[in-house]
């Protein structure tokens, strides 16, 4: 088995408890580490070794659920998603996320994030109510209308794009860049019949059009999306209704129930017999 050379990592964490500490301060700590170690292994090993006070988000540790989001070395990352050696740094600084409120040392709090999130109502909206709440089957799509939309759903919800975000950095009302990236997402579904219970969200001074179209969003995002193509694609969906231009898409159809049920496959005989 091959071995891997260990070297020292300084990890400079910030750390603020806004119940005892004025301001937020940094704390180095020596973290052994080999090929392959993540930042967020490196954060585990301080909480497990050298500080059990230290405080941060992690849950899958493979970047689908979002929680691990912290400045590193001045730009945002998944601290699961990141490898140590990546750096090329024997010190690596670590903080928060920027742009949201600090609510002990790495985490940041992410409610009014999530809220503004629910505020564009982020799942399927049609004028059928009954089928809604008692659906009977599945609304049609093909798959070149999925294909227009299918990267913004991959979105983790991690709040790396409000954190590199310049608008969201100066106007805290902003919707943001993960918010407006959804409202394109579901907007653009043919299945949905909600634009305009999203619109007056989405159409003001603080939404789609105070985005400068900086593209840091996009740069960040550790998934590969890119909101900024969304928000702009959003911008001409709010002109083109307002307008009137162009005809709007009628929502996709339901598809028909199946005329003949599949067969029921029978069971195999049990390979170990119950005792007689």
């Amino acid at each position: 088995m091959e071995k891997h050379e260990t070297e020292l990592i300084t990890f400079k964490v910030q750390r603020y408890d806004p119940e005892k500490d004025n301001e937020p301060h940094f704390r180095e700590f020596t973290v052994p580490s080999s090929r392959g170690m993540t930042v967020l292994d490196g954060l585990i090993y301080i909480k497990e070794n050298l500080d059990s006070r230290l405080a941060f988000r992690t849950s899958c540790r493979m970047a689908i659920c979002g929680s691990c989001g912290m400045l590193i070395n001045n730009y945002p990352h998944l601290a699961c998603h990141t490898q140590i050696e990546e750096f090329r740094s024997n010190t690596l600084t670590i903080k928060p996320l920027p742009n949201l409120p600090i609510i002990k040392d790495l985490v940041v709090d992410l409610i009014p994030f999530f809220d503004t999130h629910k505020a564009i109502k982020p799942y399927i909206l049609r004028h059928d109510a009954e089928e809604m709440e008692n659906p009977t089957t599945e609304f049609a799509q093909s798959p070149q209308a999925l294909e227009t939309l299918l990267q913004f759903t991959y979105c983790v919800k991690c709040g790396i794009c409000i954190s590199a975000c310049p608008t969201s950095a100066s106007d805290k009302l902003f919707v943001g860049p993960q918010a407006l990236a959804q409202c394109y997402r579901y907007c653009a579904d043919t299945r949905d019949e909600g634009e305009q219970e999203r619109f007056p969200i989405v159409d003001t001074d603080h939404g789609v059009w105070h985005c400068h179209l900086a593209g840091a969003c996009s740069e960040a995002c550790p998934k590969g999306l890119d909101p900024a193509l969304a928000i702009q694609l959003l911008k001409r969906r709010v002109v083109s209704r307002a307008i009137r231009l162009g005809r709007k898409q009628q929502p996709s159809s339901k598809v028909p129930p199946p005329t003949q049920t599949k067969p029921k496959v029978p069971f195999p005989e049990f390979t170990v017999k119950g005792a007689k």
